[in-house]
């Protein structure tokens, strides 16, 4: 669904790539998260999938990237959204202001796809329902909470029925509630609508319990990809400036200590570490 070929990226005016020889695939029903510290080129990756690099923002690529079928390098910009849904991390950035209701504000993009009304209307309640929204159709956008908006922000994206959505960093201004419903809603659209999610994520405890596969980027560099469990614990996090999550650091404290085995694998999850220290 999604797949890079040795793809490097520079920003016009930059002396150094954003991307630097990316190479990967993403299979179709894959929820896959991106990690790195700031300026690892998490942001760019995003803009590269969606098209926005480097049609949008210019500057020099090298590689091929085809999402879906397209090669979003070359393909217009206007053929590709009907493909990718691109989430940004603040959803003021997303929601129009055009429309007065939650409801009307899913229904936005459909109206510029000249979808029928008579099709528009269960899709608009379905993606609600999915989201989480039913009981929120008549409230004003600028009325929701901010894991409310940003639900709102990715269903906007989902009844466009993208086969691929990609988010950059979307839970960056939430609490920790409001982060696992984005989360939730996330890992039920991999598991039952077979759509491909690729999410550029800082908070790595979420990221540990909800995504099927993890990439870590540093200087623009994909330095690790795997499970979760594999690439959260891995003692290689600290030197792309990476901290491992509360439970990993605990238990790696001790297995120094000598309360636990060297051998047993490390926790990344809550769950994961109740079960270690038992």
């Amino acid at each position: 669904m999604i797949r890079l070929a040795d793809v490097t990226y520079r920003y016009p005016r930059a002396t150094v790539p954003a991307l630097d020889g990316l190479s990967f695939e993403v299979s179709t029903g894959q929820f896959c998260a991106v990690i790195g510290a700031n300026g690892a080129g998490k942001t760019t990756l995003c803009s590269a999938l969606a098209g926005f690099v480097p049609q949008f923002y210019r500057g020099t690529i090298t590689g091929s990237i085809e999402v879906a079928g397209l090669n979003v390098v070359e393909s217009p910009l206007a053929d590709i959204a009907g493909t990718v849904g691109l989430v940004f991390s603040n959803p003021f950035n997303q929601i129009t202001g055009a429309r007065f209701t939650v409801r009307d504000e899913i229904a936005f993009g459909l109206e510029n796809m000249a979808v029928p009304v008579a099709e528009m209307e269960p899709r608009i309640e379905e993606i609600m329902r999915f989201a989480g929204l039913e009981g929120l159709a008549d409230r004003s956008p600028f009325a929701l909470s901010g894991g409310q908006q940003q639900r709102l922000a990715i269903a906007s994206v989902l009844v466009m029925r993208p086969k691929v959505v990609v988010l950059d960093e979307p839970t960056s201004q939430l609490d920790p509630v409001g982060a696992k419903e984005v989360f939730s809603v996330l890992r039920s659209l991999a598991t039952t609508a077979e759509t491909t999610v690729f999410m550029a994520e800082q908070k790595l405890e979420w990221v540990a319990a909800f995504a099927d596969r993890v990439l870590v980027l540093h200087q623009g560099k994909l330095v690790a990809d795997g499970p979760p469990g594999e690439v959260l614990a891995s003692p290689d996090l600290g030197r792309y400036g990476l901290q491992p999550t509360r439970y990993t650091q605990v238990a790696r404290a001790a297995q120094l200590a000598g309360l636990r085995s060297a051998d047993t694998p490390l926790p990344v999850t809550l769950e994961q570490a109740v079960e270690f220290f038992n």
